[in-house]
């Protein structure tokens, strides 16, 4: 092995020891997506606004990690999931309504008729807020071609 191949592979190593491993277990992937930018989903519906959930209460969940900021959420989670995760697999509502995913903001959100909605930003809110009930069914709409895709 070259002497700048060995560099890096110690500086890789050393690098790894520094940052530490993120907690990664055996069999654990590093790629995982963490749901609603590690928000507390059931936070929303239990205390009406957006909380961040911590790493020790963690649950996976349609291909996501989502985080919670205690055991009692995580476990309503685990027994309900769709309850409580937000429509189009956390996706911006307003997005939707326009047949397009987009990252949303964790504190741009709304509980219609028990079903948690978040949005990318004010305006996208500000719009979708406008009409839910109809971009509610445009967005539904969408979101079937979308899940029918995968």
């Amino acid at each position: 092995m070259k002497p700048l191949g060995r560099i890096l592979i110690c500086f890789s190593i050393i690098f790894l020891f520094i940052t530490g491993f993120n907690n990664i277990t055996a069999g654990e992937s590093l790629s995982k997506t963490v749901a609603i930018k590690g928000y507390d989903s059931v936070a929303y519906f239990t205390e009406g606004k957006p909380v961040k959930g911590e790493e020790r209460y963690t649950f996976q969940w349609n291909g996501m990690v989502w985080y919670f900021t205690n055991k009692e959420n995580k476990d309503l989670f685990v027994k309900n999931p769709e309850k409580y995760a937000p429509q189009y697999d956390g996706y911006c509502a307003w997005a939707m309504t326009e047949a397009r995913k987009a990252a949303t903001d964790p504190e741009f959100w709304k509980i219609v008729n028990g079903k948690l909605y978040l949005n990318c930003n004010k305006a996208a809110h500000e719009r979708w807020s406008r009409d839910i009930p109809g971009n509610i069914k445009k967005a539904d709409e969408n979101w079937l071609k979308f899940s029918a895709a995968t």
